[in-house]
């Protein structure tokens, strides 16, 4: 879930938002169930609970923020105030326990900076009568601002994200072309290394006779033998690639 998603999850459910005009918001249940995170159908049988002598938690907290039982049962009808969307949003993102929901956390978010009800007056497009000569922001136009801020930030990161992959994978070619630069004689290789990667079955015997070839044509050339520790062989010797070419072709000759 993204800031990106809860702007999508927006987009869906506005035609459920309504502003009167004093520009208080309702939001109807599916509405903010969706914002939440949560079963619609869940939200309703906590709701419904506010007329009996032992309340949701939810409820609880909806009447200490000044609402009386009647009304919240009749939300299913009438809509969901503005300051309880908020409120409801908050349970279920910070107090809700194991049914907390990462949603609500992000719907938060993105509404505490303007508050949930000028979020509704915007995308109803529900101004406040302004004089001509207002000029400052709405606080309409910074929360559209900040949500417009938040999905940019997330979609600049994936890019980010994206572009950075893209220079590990021409970093990685470009490191596997310089060495092979490096080694104009190619890559070295023990030769019971070099016969199995040919394909080739090779006994002790025939491995000692062509190191000794490969070692003469080595110092022949004035290259460097490399020895590395064997378990089988004890210390063997690293041969370039085309001085091996030259050893194991001699012989098939």
């Amino acid at each position: 879930m993204s800031q990106i998603e809860i702007a999508q999850i927006i987009e869906q459910i506005k035609q459920e938002i309504s502003v009167d005009a004093s520009g208080r918001g309702k939001a109807s249940i599916r509405a903010t169930a969706r914002l939440a995170g949560v079963d619609a159908t869940g939200l309703v049988r906590s709701l419904k609970t506010a007329v009996d002598n032992s309340g949701s938690k939810l409820v609880e907290k909806l009447i200490r923020k000044g609402f009386e039982g009647v009304e919240i049962l009749d939300w299913s009808q009438s809509g969901i105030p503005d300051v309880a969307v908020a409120a409801i949003l908050h349970y279920y993102g910070y107090e809700a326990g194991k049914r907390c929901s990462l949603q609500a956390k992000l719907a938060c978010e993105a509404f505490e900076s303007a508050g949930v009800r000028a979020w509704m007056q915007d995308i109803t497009g529900w101004t406040k009568p302004a004089a001509p000569a207002e000029t400052a922001m709405t606080q309409i136009q910074l929360l559209a601002a900040i949500a417009k801020h938040l999905a940019e930030q997330e979609q600049r990161l994936l890019e980010q994200q994206q572009q950075q992959t893209e220079v590990l994978a021409r970093l990685k070619a470009v490191e596997i072309e310089q060495d092979r630069f490096n080694t104009p004689c190619g890559h070295k290789y023990s030769i019971v290394g070099f016969a199995t990667l040919q394909g080739l079955e090779i006994s002790v015997k025939e491995a000692s006779a062509k190191g000794r070839r490969a070692s003469a044509l080595c110092r022949k050339q004035n290259i460097e033998i490399e020895r590395i520790h064997d378990p089988r062989f004890g210390r063997v010797g690293l041969y370039p690639e085309s001085v091996l070419i030259e050893v194991f072709c001699a012989n098939q000759n």
